[in-house]
């Protein structure tokens, strides 16, 4: 009896090892099936997208910030105390050199002025007379001496007198436009009192600063362009006018001077601009956007892509090798290629964070990355 249970143990043992051996060897099989599969399809490529680098042309460029200023501009004042009789400008009038913008009341003033041309005519009828009496020795030369000094005091202060009757007619200085007054008739005003500002704004100037680092690199007459955020897309072309020829020696930097045209007064004194100067000879380079360029500690690189073979189902198979590059300046999301590759080699722009070089790629272009050299700001 016990040899028979001992029979039985052992033909369930083998059932058992059979069972499980079965099984284990299915999976092995199966496992094995799937790795013979995956090595004969290969990597599955990784989605990029691309770019074909190509030659532009490329203007040097320092970019700065600057003001604005009137190529004339004062507050008109006055020189004398006065009450305001009239004024002849409304505020934001376009005036004309000379032309009279305030009157102040001068009438005690010109009372004055005629009295005393009354006492120079009499001076001067006298200084006639004593020299008719001189010529026949009627008087003394000493007579007609003093006679010409009193002539020549009493002519000064006609002079003086009617200056400051002058001075009580407040003129345009220059051609411009006015500015926002508050001064109005019956008003009394102190000498040096401000009575509207006068901007002549036909041409302006552009103040900015450069680092010492770049000013060999400007010289009078190069281009400037001009934005500004109240005018978004549009540039206001000028010259370089003026370099000072002292360079600050807290800030290291060089003031520069720029004339922009300004016809239709879009430009007003005071106003933040940002400055771009078009420095040096145009040059041509391949050019990529930034985010094809992988920056690392041992250099800069990219991923070109070329073509590998047949892949599956016949079709051409691609592979991204990674290959060292040069890099020049920047612009916008532009860099310049100085060395690395040719015009004409397909880049991968995006998506290069996953690539290794000879992985195999898709190309898919549906979403590229910006390519602008001056790229402009956009409302979401």
């Amino acid at each position: 009896m016990v040899g028979s249970m001992i029979k039985r143990l052992l033909i369930m043992l083998v059932c058992a090892v059979v069972v499980f051996g079965g099984i284990f060897g299915l999976k092995a099989y199966n496992g094995y099936k799937k790795g013979k599969e995956m090595a004969a399809r290969g990597i599955p490529p990784v989605t990029v997208s691309t770019i074909q680098a190509r030659m532009a042309a490329w203007q040097s460029k320092i970019q700065a910030v600057g003001t604005v200023r009137a190529i004339r501009g004062v507050d008109v004042t006055t020189e004398v105390d006065g009450l305001v009789r009239t004024l002849h400008f409304e505020s934001g009038d376009m005036v004309h050199k000379g032309q009279v913008l305030v009157q102040l009341n001068a009438d005690s003033d010109r009372a004055l002025l005629q009295s005393l041309e009354a006492q120079a005519d009499l001076a001067k009828t006298n200084y006639k007379r004593d020299q008719e009496q001189f010529g026949v020795k009627a008087v003394s030369k000493a007579v007609l001496d003093a006679a010409q000094a009193d002539l020549k005091s009493k002519q000064a202060q006609v002079d003086e007198q009617a200056a400051l009757v002058d001075k009580k007619t407040i003129r345009a200085p220059f051609s411009g436009r006015v500015g926002i007054s508050t001064v109005n008739p019956g008003q009394y005003l102190k000498a040096g009192a401000a009575i509207v500002t006068l901007q002549s704004l036909d041409q302006v100037y552009v103040d900015f600063y450069l680092p010492q680092s770049d000013i060999g690199r400007v010289k009078l007459g190069q281009t400037v362009l001009l934005t500004s955020d109240t005018y978004p897309g549009r540039a206001f072309h000028g010259t370089i006018t003026a370099l000072n020829p002292k360079v600050d020696p807290q800030s290291r930097n060089l003031e520069i001077e720029a004339t922009l045209p300004n016809p239709k007064h879009a430009l007003l004194p005071g106003m933040f601009a940002s400055v771009t100067v078009q420095a040096g000879k145009v040059e041509h380079f391949v050019t990529l956007p930034q985010t094809a360029v992988t920056y690392n500690p041992y250099g800069e690189t990219v991923f070109v892509v070329k073509p590998a073979g047949k892949g599956p189902q016949g079709k051409p198979k691609l592979i991204a090798r990674q290959s060292f590059v040069t890099t020049g300046a920047v612009r916008g999301d532009q860099v310049a290629i100085l060395k690395g590759i040719q015009v004409g080699d397909t880049i991968v722009s995006a998506g290069q964070l996953k690539l290794r070089s000879g992985s195999p790629v898709r190309i898919d272009n549906t979403i590229e990355p910006s390519n602008e050299a001056a790229p402009q700001p956009t409302d979401p």
